[in-house]
Parts: structure tokens; sequence; C-alpha cells
């Protein structure tokens, strides 16, 4: 068995027994947090671009860092909706994962960079309508995206608008999680700390926030 593949095998069902470095080649950092960082890359064998991110899970809380790739491999599993990034599945090598998504030119944040000045109030509409419209899938399927902001809504060349980033997701509703970014958290999710539950207006409230920030 490759290193790096679960022995469990309803684990080792999540992922591709492929090695994604025969698969994917010309990756070039695109973005990066504290998760890991993703990429651009080319699928050799459908010459079809994509994104890929990868997480590592050895080091320091190793265990947390492997349950997170699990629960987010899970959580794409189930999405099928044009307003959310569309999943390609996901490989391990060496103890990282390679997420493969569609890929999507920028970010709703980037294009704040590029213009250097607000969007304007068309531009913030399309983009919340369609934010609003794969809220309303996850919401309906009582799913919580809980991290949404500019950075995590994402546009393909098109303009079609995309929610990404499901790592702070949660797969149940109501939750009682401290999860999300400060600034855009609503206060169920602040609150939730001490008392009570909060279920997925809290993604409205970070989709207002959101706007101000466009």
């Amino acid at each position: 068995m490759r290193k790096g593949v679960p022995k469990d095998p309803e684990i080792a069902d999540l992922f591709y027994k492929d090695d994604p470095e025969e698969i994917f080649v010309g990756l070039h950092e695109i973005g990066h947090g504290s998760f890991g960082a993703v990429y651009f890359a080319t699928n050799s064998h459908t010459n079809e671009v994509v994104a890929v991110k990868k997480m590592s899970y050895s080091g320091k809380q190793t265990n947390e860092k492997w349950q997170d790739i699990i629960k987010e491999v899970k959580f794409l599993q189930q999405l099928k909706h044009p307003n959310t990034i569309e999943y390609k599945g996901c490989y391990l090598k060496e103890h990282t994962a390679w997420l493969v998504m569609e890929y999507c030119l920028g970010s709703a944040s980037d294009l704040l960079e590029v213009h250097k000045k607000p969007l304007q109030e068309v531009e913030i509409a399309a983009i919340t309508h369609g934010a609003l419209q794969g809220l309303a899938y996850l919401h309906s399927h009582c799913k919580i995206h809980r991290d949404i902001k500019a950075g995590n809504i994402l546009l393909t060349e098109p303009g079609q608008v995309k929610l990404a980033d499901f790592g702070s997701a949660s797969i149940v509703s109501p939750a009682n999680s401290f999860v999300g970014t400060p600034y855009w958290m609503a206060p169920e999710v602040i609150l939730a700390m001490d008392e009570g539950q909060y279920d997925g207006k809290v993604d409205v409230w970070s989709l207002g926030i959101t706007c101000i920030e466009l």
C-alpha cells in the first residue's frame, strides 16, 4: 500500500488511489492560508485545468488535521449545485491531501484588488444573488457554510458565482461551534461559545457583511 493511504476501507474509498504527481502537472501557487496552499494545475490525462488544494496532515495535531480533511471531502462529495464549487476528487501523497476542484478565475476579493475601488451596485447584486442561490441550496440540506466572505466567493470565466472553501462548514443544522472569520461572524456564533445554537441564518449575516466589504 502506498505511503499515506489509509488502511480503513471506508475511509480509503473517499480517495483516489492514483499518484497525483503523475496526473496533475504545471502546478503553480495561486493562493494560500492556514490550511496549506491552492495551485493552478492541468490534468495530464484530460488536459482539463483544475485547482488543487494541498493540505498536509503530518506534524503537530496530525489526527485533528486528518479528521478535518475527511470531513471536508465528505462535505464536498455531497454538493451538486451551479453555485457551489465542483469537486473532482481527492488524492493522497506522502501525508498530503490533494483536493481537486474546478478552476475559477478568482474571488470577489480579487476584484476589489484589481479595481482598487468598491464594486458597482449591479456587480455586488449579481455576486450576492449567486451566493444566495448557493446558500439556499446548502440550507435546504441542513448545511451551514460558516465562513462566507469575499475571499470564499469565486467567479468562473463566464461570471458564474461559486461558493468555495468548506473547511469550516457544518454538515448539520443547528450547530454550536465557534467557527468562522471574526469580522464576518454573526452574533449567534459568538454567543454559541457559552450558550445556544445557530442555523443557516448566520451565513446570511456574513453575506451582508460581505456586501459592505465589496
